[in-house]
């Protein structure tokens, strides 16, 4: 492993290629959204977007019912991730240079702050004044909802920015969000559509500021380099606002559902044990002898997982939901691999 590969713990395709069967990201494996695939298809890649990107932040901001300034537009969301920890690093706000994430969180979190010179301090320990706030729902690795968020975001104190990370609430297939209005015009909103389109390739993401955090965003906007999103991600982030991009979305969910339904059996009828999840993924444990061995017979007969080791959950692995077909080609791998 070079020092590149130990920086970077992600899903996806690797030095072998796209997976046949990738069971390691959590894109909407019904995508992708054929009518969000078509626009971007059709971008106009011969000019720059709007550096300001008005018309997109117009219409993200009718479809969440906010102003639009509010809409910060970034290059993905691990862009923003970088970004937000940039700002509070360079930002003087009497703070210890600490970071506070979930008790297990994306990685991103962690090393943007440390990469800053910041410290990352797990909850439940508390930091005396932190720079910035994690909340992640539904979670990753897990997909559950974050426990005590709302009393985790009401106990925080003025002016200590939280980022509310909603990457997989588009993916959610059951709960709900335990936080109010007040509460969600207090944090910075994340939410990263590619995955809910199952068009990952394309980088593009935007963040809902909360409603008094007019100076921070100008203060990001300016910390951003020129253009950070292409023509491909405004088409995007466009389509995304569209009723008919959203009811696809809200017909996957549905198909997702049993699917999930089918592949946590099949995990159990493995012998995996099978940790509950509100999200199109679920973390497992495979209880094989051999965990990293079994990893890499998979990988070569088409088949990827996310090693969850990096979440702090070894000998676990993290599957986003894949279709039946999927689900036998694990099956008959597993037989082979064990």
């Amino acid at each position: 492993m070079t020092d590149a590969d130990s920086l970077f713990t992600h899903g996806g395709p690797d030095a072998l290629g796209a997976p046949a069967h990738d069971f390691s990201t959590n894109a909407n494996a019904c995508g992708p959204c054929p009518e969000a695939l078509e626009r971007v298809r059709a971008a106009d890649l011969s000019r720059y977007p709007d550096p300001a990107y008005t018309a997109l932040r117009e219409q993200l901001a009718a479809m969440h019912g906010v102003q639009a300034w509010r809409i910060v537009l970034a290059a993905g969301a691990s862009e923003f991730i970088r970004r937000i920890t940039t700002w509070v690093a360079v930002e003087d706000r009497g703070g210890h240079g600490e970071v506070v994430l979930p008790a297990m969180s994306y990685g991103d979190y962690a090393a943007s702050a440390r990469v800053l010179g910041l410290q990352a301090v797990r909850a439940p320990a508390a930091a005396r004044r932190p720079l910035l706030a994690w909340c992640c729902e539904p979670s990753t690795p897990l997909g559950q909802a974050q426990p005590g968020i709302g009393e985790t975001v009401d106990a925080l104190p003025e002016g200590v920015p939280c980022v509310l990370d909603r990457a997989y609430e588009p993916l959610r297939l059951e709960g709900r969000l335990a936080l109010n209005q007040r509460q969600l015009d207090r944090v910075w909103q994340m939410w990263s559509p590619n995955k809910a389109l199952g068009m990952t390739g394309v980088r593009a993401a935007y963040a809902i500021a909360p409603v008094d955090a007019q100076d921070a965003v100008q203060a990001l906007v300016r910390l951003a380099a020129s253009w950070p999103v292409g023509a491909d991600g405004v088409a995007m982030l466009s389509a995304w606002t569209q009723p008919g991009v959203q009811q696809w979305l809200r017909d996957s969910l549905a198909t997702l559902r049993e699917w999930k339904n089918s592949q946590t059996a099949l995990c159990r009828e493995m012998g995996w044990q099978v940790w509950p999840s509100e999200a199109n993924f679920h973390v497992a444990r495979p209880g094989a002898d051999d965990f990293a061995g079994m990893l890499e017979r998979l990988r070569a007969s088409g088949i990827k997982l996310r090693d969850c080791a990096s979440f702090g959950l070894p000998g676990h692995v993290r599957m986003g939901v894949l279709p039946p077909a999927s689900q036998q080609a694990l099956k008959q791998a597993w037989t082979g691999a064990t």
